[in-house]
């Protein structure tokens, strides 16, 4: 699927809408070439302004797998032993093993229109797929990147591409297993996936290419100080402490944690995004947030796979930045990622409203403002409704039932606790409406496209 969505000058007028300041009344926002070029305040709209109850920015998903959407459902049968994180990994390798280009880019344009119906607007898109079947090595090296860079111009979302450096099974350098074939890279090898993403981001309005050293199990230090000096300037994001035993093993090879011997051996700032950061000691967690990079959280699959949940009141409480991330796309849903954020916090602390920055304070206004500005950092990009900005913005129907009769805050901690993707009416990116009464413009012909290839992946 292929499909250009063209220049957009149009302007839209919300009676509420969340604005980086707070909420707002009777705004008009204008738009032109895919940006923001107006808002004014407290006006009325004009007739040919076209006209909504409700609006937010769209939110960053700064943590996504899309080929794993395809497999979502398929690892929930109990083994012989106690299933783990490692255990899902052995079914997701076997998955992957027969994709073709083709079969990445038409699951990954379902999982990217399901992010846009959600109220993702970017995707972060962590991406170590590089080969073909057996690891033989396409033409074109960045073959797999272009498969994901058309899926995001056909789905319209915003994309920052994440290619992965990939090369050891374990710390301290492990050969890699024959399952990893599909993933594996050197230092040069990386460089030139670089460029070849570079050219392919090309094709996009505004696409940001980062990096990913895809863990410290999957590079030794070597590479990844080779890594931080070929990409400056860029996104770099990195699995870490995501389960207990790649905290043992780390400190079995190096007698550290893995935060903290990233802190120690890695210029880790602001440019830098931790994804799960799990299993971090009281210092690590604390240090991490003096860092200034921002933790990537994914709530959904963090539950799924039975990995913990990350200390968010120590790093909050520390100044730390978070943002969210459908990670294996198990369930793709927005408004579910911050409110099990929360719920897993009251879970375990016997307590509500943990993730409100102090009395009186919106819980679902704190997280979903933590959440835009943490993964609009991590991807890149600036984040919110305002002038110069990509025109990314989300409607919610106010006559849904949970949003019945709300004002200001209570909107959004009615659309996070209560109603959800339910709520969501239209979706802009970039300026063009791509999703219209809870309904992406090419969902029809992308749900074919996904079966088509889901029939010979599962045959």
């Amino acid at each position: 699927m292929t499909e250009s969505w063209g220049v957009t000058r149009k302007v839209l007028f919300f009676q509420h809408l969340l604005l980086p300041h707070g909420w707002a009344r009777d705004v008009r926002v204008a738009l032109s070439g895919g940006r923001i070029s107006a808002v004014e305040m407290n006006v009325e709209p004009s007739n040919s302004d076209e006209r909504h109850a409700c609006g937010l920015p769209g939110m960053p998903n700064l943590h996504s797998h899309a080929f794993q959407r395809g497999m979502a459902g398929l690892a929930e049968r109990r083994g012989p032993s106690n299933d783990s994180f490692w255990t899902w990994r052995e079914i997701m390798y076997r998955f992957v093993d027969r994709m073709t280009p083709d079969d990445v880019s038409a699951i990954a344009a379902l999982a990217y229109i399901e992010m846009l119906e959600s109220g993702f607007t970017r995707v972060g898109e962590f991406h170590y797929l590089h080969h073909d079947r057996g690891g033989l090595h396409f033409a074109d090296i960045g073959e797999m990147s272009g498969a994901l860079m058309a899926a995001a111009s056909a789905s319209g979302i915003g994309m920052t591409l994440l290619p992965v450096l990939y090369s050891h099974s374990g710390f301290g350098g492990q050969p890699p297993q024959l399952a990893q074939a599909r993933f594996i890279l050197d230092v040069d090898g990386y460089a030139r996936l670089l460029d070849s993403a570079d050219g392919h981001a090309r094709s996009l309005p505004d696409a940001v290419v980062g990096a990913a050293p895809h863990s410290l199990r999957a590079v030794s230090r070597e590479q990844l100080r080779d890594l931080e000096a070929l990409v400056k300037g860029r996104p770099i994001h990195i699995h870490i402490a995501e389960q207990v035993k790649e905290v043992d093993d780390c400190l079995t090879w190096s007698g550290q944690r893995p935060v903290e011997w990233l802190l120690d051996h890695a210029e880790v700032d602001a440019r830098w995004c931790l994804i799960h950061a799990t299993h971090m000691t009281d210092a690590e967690t604390r240090a991490l947030a003096h860092s200034g990079a921002v933790a990537g959280l994914c709530p959904i699959t963090e539950a799924n796979l039975g990995d913990g949940l990350f200390p968010v009141e120590t790093f909050l409480d520390a100044g730390g930045r978070y943002g969210v991330g459908s990670d294996s796309n198990v369930l793709i849903d927005c408004a579910e990622e911050l409110r099990l954020l929360e719920y897993g916090q009251r879970l375990t602390r016997r307590a509500r409203n943990v993730m409100a920055r102090g009395a009186g304070r919106s819980t679902g206004g704190d997280l979903y403002a933590g959440a835009l500005a943490g993964g609009a950092a991590a991807l890149g990009i600036g984040g919110g409704i305002a002038v110069g900005l990509p025109a990314d913005i989300v409607s919610l129907d106010l006559d849904h039932p949970a949003l019945a009769h709300r004002q200001g805050d209570a909107i959004t901690d009615s659309f996070v606790f209560g109603a959800g993707r339910s709520a969501i009416d239209c979706v802009w990116r970039h300026g063009a409406k791509l999703v219209s009464d809870g309904r992406h413009r090419i969902r029809d012909q992308a749900i074919r496209d996904y079966h088509r290839v889901l029939e010979r992946l599962i045959a």
